[in-house]
């Protein structure tokens, strides 16, 4: 399972290699030396309730069992207790500017700073961000403080030789080594996930800590764990120092993340979704959903549009677009490349602000989301008749009336074909298919009945095409999914 150690947890601080390739290091000592003092340690508390107390059993009087209930159930007290976690995180200013993961001081009500030689300070939160989980803390020091900076993480690369300085288990200032064991990775932990994956051994209290370089420079900051058990297995992850480096420098100037919104609602491309799209490839951002008079829509961008460009950068996943969105200067206008009907196109966009709702509450992603398990209720079955390609495919449909509105809470303005029902392992299963998904277009032809879909999927399979492509609105959001035929 995936670990975050804030209060009680982890944080972490890895070295990652230079560009160039180098030879394992005969010693880590001069590098740890020079960076140690950089590294503190973060001790939080705050007041929690007690629970209420639990009551006794009514027992006989002299009762063995009295004495085992009390010691099971404990005193009654209604008390508020102190609970304390520890962190880790890094002086990027002498001034007193230090880095650490949000989950680290998430809730506290106290945070102290302990310094490597041993002196403490209380720190106060200059600001913090839930989607990349990062937090920027300003300490008073008496005299300039031993700082560290970042590095290029966009130039460390697999297998290069990393270390991590921070405090596991609040055992003090620890060194480890390891190397980059994977780019890119989506731990599902946030909308900008793209940690650096990392065996140098990463254990509880390390949250917040560094990842450097063999040059002293912070290339990630360690974020989180994978661990069945909770201790290290050699695979951490780290935040990579270019996201976290932007995002600190708004904390600093602002006390919040500004980012950059284009108003279109992306996912990624599938096999069956290229198939029925006639696209070559299934590398960039599919456009699902165009926000009415946003940024897109006025600069002519469309559903179905595949993004492959964004500002000189290419996107080659769904994963890549909000990123570098999210990343570009508020304000700014870039072009925009995207494939529309196998034709390469350009647009001029403009980067307006993302709303992130309030700075406590994580904002809406721009990449769409997996509908939970079970989805909603499931309502009475109203099937295809059998041996309909419908119900081969698994699927049942009903009228979008005012019925089935009120059932699924479906708002007026979603127009198409619910879906009522799905076999348990069919095709529309195997894509997510859930109850309350409401069928808009099929083919790229809306649809208003069940017998819309049946007679378009008839005329599809007539005509050779091996995939239905639909655009379904799921849970309010639109995304396009396809369905295999064949």
């Amino acid at each position: 399972m995936i670990r975050r150690f804030a209060a009680s947890l982890f944080a972490l601080v890895v070295f990652t290699a230079p560009a160039l390739a180098r030879g394992a290091p005969d010693s880590f000592a001069d590098l740890s030396a020079k960076l140690l003092p950089s590294v503190v340690n973060i001790a939080t508390s705050q007041m929690l309730k007690a629970p209420p107390p639990q009551d006794m059993p009514t027992l006989p009087p002299g009762s063995p069992l009295e004495d085992l209930f009390k010691n099971f159930l404990g005193p009654k007290s209604n008390n508020p207790q102190r609970v304390t976690s520890l962190g880790s995180g890094f002086i990027i200013d002498p001034a007193g500017y230090i880095v650490t993961n949000n989950h680290v001081i998430e809730n506290s009500e106290q945070i102290t700073v302990t310094l490597n030689d041993g002196s403490s300070l209380p720190a106060k939160v200059i600001g913090r961000d839930l989607k990349t989980d990062l937090a920027l803390l300003k300490v008073n020091p008496k005299k300039p403080l031993p700082a560290t900076k970042f590095g290029d993480s966009d130039k460390a690369r697999i297998g290069d030789w990393v270390i991590a300085i921070g405090d596991p288990f609040g055992l003090g200032s620890t060194v480890t080594a390891g190397i980059i064991s994977a780019r890119n990775r989506d731990i599902n932990a946030g909308p900008y996930d793209d940690f650096i994956q990392t065996d140098a051994p990463i254990n509880r209290g390390n949250s917040g800590g560094p990842l450097f370089d063999m040059d002293g420079d912070v290339v990630g900051i360690n974020s989180a764990i994978f661990s069945p058990s909770g201790g290290s297995v050699g695979i951490g992850f780290s935040i990579p120092s270019n996201l976290a480096r932007d995002v600190v420098a708004q904390l600093r100037q602002y006390g919040v993340a500004k980012r950059g919104w284009i108003g279109v609602r992306i996912q990624g491309v599938s096999d069956e979704v290229a198939e029925a799209m006639h696209l070559l490839t299934t590398q960039g951002a599919l456009v699902a959903d165009v926000t009415p008079d946003g940024p897109a829509a006025k600069a002519g961008l469309s559903k179905g549009d595949l993004v492959t460009g964004f500002d000189s950068k290419p996107i080659t996943d769904s994963r890549t677009l909000p990123r570098i969105v999210a990343a570009t200067p508020i304000g700014k206008t870039v072009n925009i490349d995207v494939l529309r009907g196998g034709r390469k196109q350009s647009f001029r966009i403009y980067v307006a602000k993302l709303d992130e709702g309030p700075p406590d509450k994580p904002g809406k992603s721009q990449s769409a989301p997996n509908l939970p398990n079970g989805g909603p209720p499931k309502p009475q079955s109203n099937a295809a008749p059998q041996g309909s390609k419908l119900s081969q495919l698994g699927l049942s449909l009903g009228v979008l009336d005012g019925a089935a509105r009120a059932k699924f809470k479906l708002p007026a303005g979603v127009q198409g074909v619910v879906v009522s029902d799905v076999t348990a392992d069919s095709p529309a299963a195997d894509k997510n298919f859930h109850p309350g998904d409401v069928i808009v277009e099929v083919q790229s032809q809306k649809v208003k009945s069940p017998a819309d879909v049946e007679q378009k999927i008839a005329a599809d399979i007539k005509a050779g095409r091996k995939v239905e492509l639909m655009l379904v609105n799921r849970g309010g959001d639109s995304t396009y999914v396809g369905l295999r035929l064949d």
